[in-house]
């Protein structure tokens, strides 16, 4: 395998940072606390006490993943870009080496 080199999908990862900020960006408009259940509407305060410890540490785990998938959403744009950064450094080394304005031909021997 070695010498195949391999290939990278930057479309694919686009649309995955794209889909992290798109969930990212719905997640701001639904918050766990934005449920509020009221201890009247289990009709058992231990079952409301525990539903909303619960609630708690859920919102706290989701603004977690949500920092955790900012960061991935921001490598996945870093990485793209990067390559890009790259492929327009090698087609630039490419077209000079195989088109030149004036001079010998080099592959002409």
């Amino acid at each position: 395998m070695a010498g195949q080199g391999f290939s990278v999908d930057l479309g694919a990862l686009d649309d995955a940072a794209s889909g992290i900020t798109d969930t990212l960006a719905k997640l701001q408009f639904k918050k766990v606390s934005d449920l509020d259940p009221q201890k009247e509407d289990f009709g058992h305060d231990h079952l409301a006490g525990v539903v909303e410890k619960f609630c708690t540490r859920w919102e706290i785990g989701v603004e977690n993943l949500a920092k955790d998938a900012q960061e991935v959403s921001k490598r996945l744009n870093a990485s793209v870009k990067a390559y890009r950064e790259i492929d327009g450094h090698i087609v630039g080394h490419l077209s000079g080496t195989l088109s030149r304005d004036s001079g010998k031909d080099p592959g002409a021997n």
